[in-house]
């Protein structure tokens, strides 16, 4: 079955990157020109996506806004002969079929998840944190989603990572299938290099089967009272398989401060209306003392 929708969740309070989040949804920090949401949004819709639930929370009505229609902007574009912009403008509230659906309260990734159990339906879907920026030739879901069409089951994405990425990240058991495929047998979450069982980590871009929900709903929630997705995929690893996928790209965890000035900076470089101007500005500033 072709999998045509996707769920975003959006509800998390942003606390790391306070201030700048107290009175703006963090989904909706700019990354170089775009919101940091609708990269996750166009990497859907350019994997073959048609409709997308976005799960939200009080004070996120910037993101319904963003894709939505704006007459008043449209016409004052317009009258300003802006077409540029305007067409711009305009492609952002017809990428997809938007619908938003709101969690009242802040009790983990996987019953975001659930949330969008009524949208999903009994079809299989995709899951995209907006916390992550992949920057990859073939759109990573989408790397994903053949490998669900060829083995018809849930897929999530994977990553190596070094001895800090261990305590951040979910830490897979697994079998290796091919250069790119593995057979997951286990999972942990954060375990630190001591307790983990490999390095290959779970990131944020997942396609599911329906069965998921029914997974989230026998998972107890953790000593934070919070049902953690990762819980949920193990009890899912007891009714059905479950493949992971090493990506191929780049990724930037946009959740953290650091990664996120670098990806602003990698993708601005790769515009060519940036790149020789912030070239230029590095190597003067590698080169000379800033008296300013």
């Amino acid at each position: 079955m072709k999998v045509c929708k996707a769920v975003i969740p959006a509800a998390g309070f942003g606390t790391r990157f306070l201030p700048a989040t107290k009175a703006q949804p963090k989904e909706m920090l700019n990354v170089v020109d775009k919101p940091l949401i609708q990269y996750s949004v166009e990497e859907a819709v350019d994997s073959g996506i048609e409709s997308i639930g976005v799960i939200t929370s009080r004070g996120k009505s910037a993101i319904e806004d963003h894709f939505d229609i704006s007459p008043e902007l449209e016409h004052f574009l317009e009258e300003k002969k802006k077409l540029d912009l305007l067409e711009q403008i305009r492609r952002i509230s017809n990428l997809a079929e938007f619908c938003y659906i709101r969690q009242k309260q802040a009790l983990g990734l996987g019953h975001a998840i659930l949330m969008a159990e009524s949208f999903v339906g009994s079809e299989p879907f995709s899951v995209l944190l907006p916390d992550d920026i992949f920057d990859c030739e073939v759109p990573c879901i989408k790397q994903l989603l053949k490998i669900h069409q060829k083995y018809n089951a849930t897929v999530i994405v994977l990553m190596r990572v070094d001895e800090e990425g261990m305590k951040k990240y979910g830490i897979v058991k697994s079998k290796q299938i091919s250069e790119r495929v593995f057979k997951v047998e286990d999972m942990v979450e954060k375990p630190g290099p001591r307790k983990a069982f490999s390095n290959l980590a779970i990131l944020g871009r997942y396609v599911f089967t329906p069965k998921i929900f029914e997974m989230i709903k026998h998972t107890s929630p953790d000593h934070r009272g919070e049902i953690q997705i990762t819980d949920a995929i193990r009890l899912l690893l007891e009714e059905e398989p479950v493949y992971g996928y090493l990506f191929e790209g780049n990724r930037y965890d946009c959740g953290d401060k650091l990664d996120y000035i670098q990806a602003s900076l990698k993708l601005a470089l790769k515009r060519p209306e940036f790149k020789e101007p912030l070239s230029e500005l590095f190597i003067k500033n590698v080169d000379t003392n800033d008296n300013s």
